[in-house]
């Protein structure tokens, strides 16, 4: 099998083959929690159920004890359910359409606007929008018929999204997702100006440097100890998550606008990486920190529409990959939403 999902055969059930990760070898359900792709949209309660329906296989052998110890490098087999209706409510909420076809669509997703239904957000989100949009033309995806979501954006933040309306292509993306090949870029303003000559910056465990003023994060990110709402740098159990990060512009010292591509795609993965860099997003009321634009520095409106921003200060304005159906290499681009561009503007006035 080329990628994570496979189909036995047309009538078969569908399977996923997981590669259980190095450093991941532990009983049966904590590491297939940790190596089954985030993509794959399996959570942890419904990996449980499988193992204890006889879903999870190795070899010919079915694994119904969630205890059972497994290896690095062993592969697992899920044999997933057939697609079922789901009881989202489909939504009409107007969409800002980028690329539609009969496989995948890409949407600009506004700010304020939730991905996926929530105990708390149990209506108005994307995937609300997009069951009233496509309609009858949404296949079975991850045992329900819904769209395939196969990446997120927080609420607060705005941009690019592609989503899938097919088995195929869906599984196709995932694939894509998981081995890095999807080109996605940030655009975010920050506290402070990165750089590479700082010794502050230098020091910071996890952060190194390449060629043509590049800076790397890599850490591993997981659920914070405390606030399970928050995601952490940790240095054991958890997620692999590298962003590269690099300055566009700066503003004096006190911000800069950075471009920010992933390699990985963890929750928060830019705001909690800044934050570890000591470059909070401006408007990021969970990990940006306490520091404010100085209005001597800036012009006191900069300063004054910085510090009150209100929302993270992060945009997902490029997405590229290749079409999981027709092979046909996709990229496309979101122009800054109006508040970051109006904050932009009066970052660069002049001083009196």
């Amino acid at each position: 099998m080329s990628g994570p999902f496979a189909d036995a055969s047309e009538d078969d059930d569908l399977t996923l083959q997981v590669t259980i990760a190095d450093g991941c070898a532990d009983r049966l359900d904590k590491a297939l929690a940790r190596s089954v792709p985030e993509e794959a949209s399996l959570s942890r309660t419904r990996l449980m159920k499988m193992i204890a329906e006889g879903a999870v296989w190795r070899g010919g052998e079915a694994l119904t004890d969630p205890k059972t110890k497994v290896e690095d490098g062993e592969v697992i087999t899920l044999v997933l359910d057939p697609p079922v209706s789901v009881d989202t409510l489909a939504e009409d909420i107007p969409l800002n359409v980028i690329y539609e076809d009969a496989h995948l669509i890409v949407v600009d997703k506004p700010v304020g606007m939730v991905v996926h239904p929530a105990p708390g957000t149990p209506s108005g989100t994307l995937v609300n929008a997009l069951l009233a949009h496509c309609g009858d033309t949404l296949s079975g995806i991850g045992g329900e018929r819904r769209p395939g979501i196969v990446h997120r954006i927080d609420k607060d933040t705005s941009g690019l999204l592609v989503v899938a309306k097919s088995d195929k292509a869906h599984h196709g993306l995932a694939t894509q997702f998981e081995r890095h090949d999807v080109n996605r870029r940030y655009l975010a303003l920050v506290h402070a100006v990165p750089n590479a000559a700082d010794p502050r910056l230098r020091g910071i465990k996890g952060v190194t440097f390449e060629t043509g003023g590049i800076i790397k994060i890599a850490t591993l990110l997981a659920r914070h100890k405390t606030d399970r709402q928050r995601q952490a740098v940790v240095w054991h159990d958890g997620r692999h998550a590298v962003t590269r990060v690099r300055v566009l512009e700066a503003f004096a010292d006190q911000a800069a606008l950075v471009e920010c591509w992933l390699e990985t795609g963890r929750t928060h993965q830019i705001r909690v990486h800044m934050a570890h860099a000591g470059h909070g997003l401006l408007g990021d009321q969970t990990y940006g920190g306490k520091r404010k634009l100085s209005p001597k520095a800036l012009t006191p409106l900069a300063a004054e529409m910085g510090n009150g921003f209100p929302r993270q200060a992060l945009h997902a304005a490029t997405l590229g990959f290749t079409h999981p159906v027709t092979d046909e290499w996709l990229e496309f681009t979101s122009p800054l939403p109006e508040d970051i561009s109006g904050l932009l503007d009066a970052m660069r006035a002049p001083l009196d």
